[in-house]
């Protein structure tokens, strides 16, 4: 039998790459300009991708031989899985490698959020500090935080949260059985819109949740709560949310995902006082990223040796 050939499409650690390599052999096309890789991948019967390297049909015709796309990531939005359900190629993720990093990010952002810390940054940067008392956020203890998505991070979100003395609630396809474990309440979407003083957004881009925050959905919210998005930015309706800041309809939004990314120079949420913006960087820690690493490198061993797949994902139910 001939020896399985992965290759690497996106740049990984060296201990990542040496436990892939230690088991099979690798092509490396991470630092290869993207007419090159065709050629390489042309006998691959595994992948490793990120989330911003699209595999598309293009990409996936030049590997007739894969077997196995392991992405560097929990979101797969940037994968034709169609294709990869009618050639039977398997798909993994790395959840639960960055469920911590990412639900301390986004708390902070929670933070920032109801606590109006953007425009109090401006206030400093923009020499209005002496002009008297900056502007005011809101307590966090008594406030209700909304969920959309309590899967990984969710309750990790909640404990967090719920140490700063606020009400969890959560919108998921149907509710958890462990809410008297995390605390939290389930609750229906729109219930859920209606109730909180800050809504998250943690589920992933799908057909069915791609524009779902539009005006209909801004105009269920409290006026004065906010939104923070640490999931996909095109689950948000950017117009739509410009049009609910612009008239009042909600307090204020703290993004850690945008669409597109990055947001050209000039766009108008990143002049916005009450507007928080991150590059998407939920999961950007050393640690973080190099366990992410080794979760896709335990996935395409596993593949190689014919092992169960760490972590797979379930392509019937994606």
């Amino acid at each position: 039998m001939r020896t399985p050939l992965i290759g690497i499409t996106a740049a990984l650690p060296d201990a990542a790459t040496a436990l892939i390599a230690a088991q099979t052999e690798i092509v490396d096309v991470s630092a290869a300009p993207r007419p090159a890789w065709d050629a390489a991948l042309a006998r691959a019967t595994g992948i490793v991708v990120n989330s911003v390297v699209p595999v598309d049909a293009a990409l996936l015709s030049a590997a007739p031989q894969l077997g196995l796309v392991a992405s560097v990531s929990v979101g797969y939005d940037n994968i034709d899985l169609a294709t990869l359900r009618a050639r039977g190629i398997r798909l993994t993720n790395t959840r639960g490698a960055l469920d911590e990093a990412v639900a301390d990010l986004t708390y902070a952002l929670t933070i920032m959020a109801i606590r109006r810390l953007g425009r109090a940054l401006n206030w400093v940067r923009d020499g209005r500090w002496e002009n008297g008392d900056p502007p005011h956020g809101h307590d966090l203890e008594g406030a209700t935080l909304g969920i959309l998505g309590f899967g990984g991070i969710g309750p990790k979100l909640a404990r967090r949260a719920q140490a700063s003395g606020m009400r969890v609630i959560y919108a998921n396809r149907r509710p958890r059985d462990d809410d008297a474990q995390t605390g939290a309440s389930y609750r229906p979407f729109r219930t859920l819109l209606a109730e909180a003083d800050c809504v998250v957004i943690l589920v992933p881009l799908s057909d069915e949740t791609r524009g779902l925050f539009d005006d209909a959905a801004f105009a269920v919210m409290k006026k004065d709560a906010v939104l923070v998005n640490a999931a996909r930015g095109a689950i948000v309706d950017g117009a739509a949310l410009q049009r609910a800041l612009d008239s009042g309809a909600i307090g204020g939004a703290a993004l850690d995902v945008t669409d597109p990314e990055p947001l050209p120079l000039g766009h108008p949420l990143l002049g916005r006082d009450d507007v928080i913006i991150t590059p998407h960087v939920g999961s950007a820690t050393v640690e973080t990223r190099a366990r992410m690493a080794m979760r896709a490198a335990e996935n395409v061993v596993a593949f190689v040796r014919g092992e169960p797949l760490p972590t797979p994902v379930n392509l019937d139910g994606a």
